[in-house]
């Protein structure tokens, strides 16, 4: 079963992970983890912590002469920035973030304890488990991308930079849609006899675990709400060439918590970034007093760095579903039962 944990706090040493469950023989270069890393870090509307991090992996287990040995992958992300120990005690929490929830649930005074751990800095190293994932997957043919569709309200890219310097002038933050598209994805991923075996629960789960996201749809989404059934299901055909085909792909590759063989399409709305320079009211959790939510360094709008973070889980997810599926001990052998499969 492919499996990992993360650990590591914004201002930490560093971020780490373990990886569990790939097979043996799949070659892992760090320069493709450090690309997807660098993609993280980009789009208009980041902070000044892209500016101080720049994130590199180090892969510290699992791998010989860059392949897979079957045994856990660990890998590390320094934290250039580490001064978690000097930070002064935070007692305000910012409304939409975890900071009063998590205090309170761990019985903290200081907030600060909360947001270094609930920090999207943690994504980062997801990112590199992702990147891993994308490797493997890649071997059989499949791709993930994602794309930002809309930035306060605005789908021209131009218009998307306005919303954003606007959003900055009036030093408050900006969210947005963005897509994700993965293609090569073969039929019967995932499972409908168990409710924590379908893969759209999985992939769901996995997508709102990303910070700041706020809904996750398939295919049409929303848009089912206010049409007949007959306009929306993909009809079935099949031709001896290309075997059951769709016309239509309403359904967003997810039939029944299974892939069908189309195109995995999904979006995902992320809110606007917690932390604002111009504060909004909170209560100081100590004294119960009146106080503005404090000020920290945080982007003005994080959607499209958040469309890779959305890459990186899917692609876990579609990994472990593959593997459920074709999983052995070597990718030679996970080949030769997908090729098996594929030759029904």
């Amino acid at each position: 079963m492919l499996r990992f944990l993360t650990a590591g706090e914004s201002h930490g040493k560093c971020l780490v992970a373990i990886l569990e469950g790939l097979p043996a023989g799949l070659k892992i270069e760090a320069y493709y983890i450090d690309k997807e890393l660098s993609r993280r870090q980009s789009g208009y509307g980041r902070g000044s912590r892209m500016q101080i991090e720049r994130d590199k992996v180090q892969i510290l287990s699992g791998l010989r002469k860059g392949l897979s040995i079957g045994s856990p992958v660990a890998v590390m992300i320094m934290n250039k920035d580490y001064s978690i120990d000097d930070k002064p005690a935070i007692t305000v929490p910012r409304p939409g973030h975890a900071d009063l929830a998590g205090a309170i649930k761990y019985g903290f005074s200081d907030i600060t304890n909360v947001l270094e751990r609930a920090s999207a800095r943690e994504t980062a190293i997801r990112v590199a488990v992702g990147a891993i994932c994308k490797i493997f997957l890649a071997e059989f043919g499949i791709e993930i991308n994602s794309q930002v569709l809309v930035i306060g309200g605005a789908k021209d890219k131009a218009l998307m930079k306005k919303r954003i310097d606007e959003a900055a002038r009036k030093k408050d933050s900006v969210g947005g849609i963005f897509q994700l598209k993965a293609t090569g994805v073969p039929v019967g991923l995932g499972s409908y006899v168990q409710n924590d075996l379908r893969l759209d629960a999985r992939l769901a789960a996995a997508l709102m675990s990303i910070p700041g996201i706020k809904s996750v749809e398939f295919g049409l989404g929303l848009d089912y709400a206010d049409k007949f059934g007959s306009e929306v299901h993909d009809a079935i055909y099949f031709s001896k060439k290309e075997g059951f085909i769709r016309k239509t792909n309403n359904a967003g590759g997810l039939e029944g918590g299974m892939t069908n063989g189309e195109d995995l399409i999904i979006r995902c709305c992320m809110k606007p970034i917690s932390t604002l320079a111009e504060p909004l009211d909170s209560v100081d959790i100590v004294t119960k007093k009146p106080a503005q939510a404090p000020v920290i360094r945080a982007d003005t709008c994080a959607v499209e760095p958040a469309g890779v973070i959305a890459e990186g889980v899917v692609s876990f997810e579609l990994a472990k579903a593959f593997l459920e599926k074709f999983g052995a001990d070597t990718l030679t052998e996970v080949k030769d039962n997908f090729k098996k499969y594929k030759s029904k």
